[in-house]
C-alpha cells in the first residue's frame, strides 16, 4: 500500500538511482557502442517508426511470455520436453528485443539511461540463467534446470518493475507532443506579423501557451508546428532548417514542416502541425486535424 508520508523504499531507491553519476562511465562507453553500429535504415525500424510507437516493448512480450508458460510447465508432471521447449524459444527471441532496447537506450536522457541501464543489466542477467537453465535441460540436469529458470524468471520480474519505472514514470517512449490537441483552443490564433519571421529560420512563439515553432519558408508560405519534439520534448525551434524539414537538437529526429510527419527517428509519433493563414500581414495559425493533409485541412475552413 502507498504511503501518505510519502515515497516508500523502492520509489527512493529509484530516485537514488536515476540521480546517481556511479555508472556514468559505462553508461557513455555502452552509449558511444550502440551509437556505432552499422544499422542504417534498421535503426528507425527498430524505434518502431513504422509501427508509431516503440517496438521493444512489443518484442519482449515473446521472452516473458515462453518463459512464464515453461515456469508453469515446470510445476507439472511430464511436461519436461514442453518446457525445455518454451526456455529455448525464449533464448532465441531475446536478442532482437535487446536490440531495439538498446537502440531506444541510447537517445534517452542521462536519468533514463542510468534506470535503463540497470535494467538492461537485470534483462542480461536474466538471460544468462536461462541459459544456464537451457543447457541444464538438455544435459538431463531437470531439477538444475527449474532452479535456474524460476531464479530467471524473479530477475525478469524485477527487470520488468525498473522497465515499468523508465517507461511510466520518467515517460521513455511516450509521445510528448500528445497533448497539445487538448491544449489549444479550436480557430485562428494570431502568431505574429510575417516580417517577424526571417525566411529559412525556426522561431519560438506561443498559441495558447502551447510553444509553437514557426518557419517562414518563401514569401508568405509560413508554416508552424508544436515546438516540444515527441520524442523526448526537445525545442524544435532551436533545431536546424534544411530541405523543408526540421532536425530537433536533441536527439536528431526530422520532422517534415508542411504537416509534422516524422520523416527520421528516433520519434515515433509525429508532430502536431498547424494550418497557417496571413491576414493584414499577420500570421494566423490553427490547429490542423489529426490524418488531414495541409490542402484538405485548409478547405474545411
Amino acid at each position: 500500500m502507498p504511503s501518505p508520508l510519502g515515497p516508500g523504499r523502492i520509489l527512493r531507491a529509484m530516485d537514488r538511482l536515476e540521480h546517481t553519476t556511479a555508472l556514468d562511465g559505462a553508461v557513455d562507453l555502452v552509449q558511444k557502442g550502440v551509437h556505432a553500429l552499422p544499422l542504417g535504415p534498421w535503426r528507425d525500424a527498430l524505434h518502431g517508426r513504422w509501427l508509431g510507437h516503440p517496438v521493444h516493448p512489443l518484442l519482449v512480450q515473446v521472452p516473458i511470455g515462453t518463459w512464464l508458460s515453461a515456469a508453469v510447465l515446470d510445476l507439472l508432471p511430464g511436461q519436461r520436453r514442453a518446457a525445455c521447449a518454451l526456455v529455448g524459444v525464449g533464448l532465441s527471441t531475446a536478442g532482437p528485443a535487446a536490440l531495439a532496447g538498446w537502440a531506444d537506450w541510447a537517445e534517452l536522457q542521462y536519468r533514463q539511461r542510468r534506470v535503463g541501464f540497470v535494467h538492461a543489466a537485470a534483462n542480461i542477467t536474466a538471460v544468462a540463467l536461462y541459459a544456464g537453465s537451457f543447457t541444464a535441460r538438455l544435459r538431463g540436469r531437470t531439477g538444475l534446470g527449474k532452479a535456474l529458470g524460476f531464479a530467471g524468471l524473479s530477475v525478469v520480474g524485477v527487470g520488468g518493475a525498473i522497465g515499468g519505472h523508465l517507461a511510466y514514470r520518467q515517460a521513455s517512449g511516450a509521445n510528448h507532443a500528445e497533448a497539445v490537441p487538448d491544449l489549444v483552443t479550436p480557430g485562428w490564433h494570431e502568431v505574429g506579423a510575417v516580417s517577424d519571421f526571417p525566411v529559412g529560420e525556426a522561431v519560438r512563439r506561443h498559441i495558447d501557451d502551447v510553444p509553437v515553432v514557426v518557419v517562414r519558408e518563401s514569401g508568405e508560405q509560413v508554416r508552424v508546428l508544436a515546438d516540444a519534439c515527441s520524442h523526448l520534448g526537445g525545442p524544435l525551434s532551436g533545431g536546424e532548417v534544411t530541405d523543408g524539414c526540421v532536425r530537433c537538437p536533441w536527439h536528431g529526429s526530422v520532422f517534415r514542416l508542411s504537416d509534422g510527419w516524422n520523416v527520421e527517428g528516433p520519434a515515433t509519433a509525429a508532430q502536431p502541425a498547424f494550418d497557417t493563414r496571413i491576414t493584414d500581414g499577420r500570421v494566423e495559425a490553427r490547429l490542423r486535424e489529426r490524418g488531414l493533409s495541409p490542402s484538405a485541412s485548409h478547405g474545411a475552413a
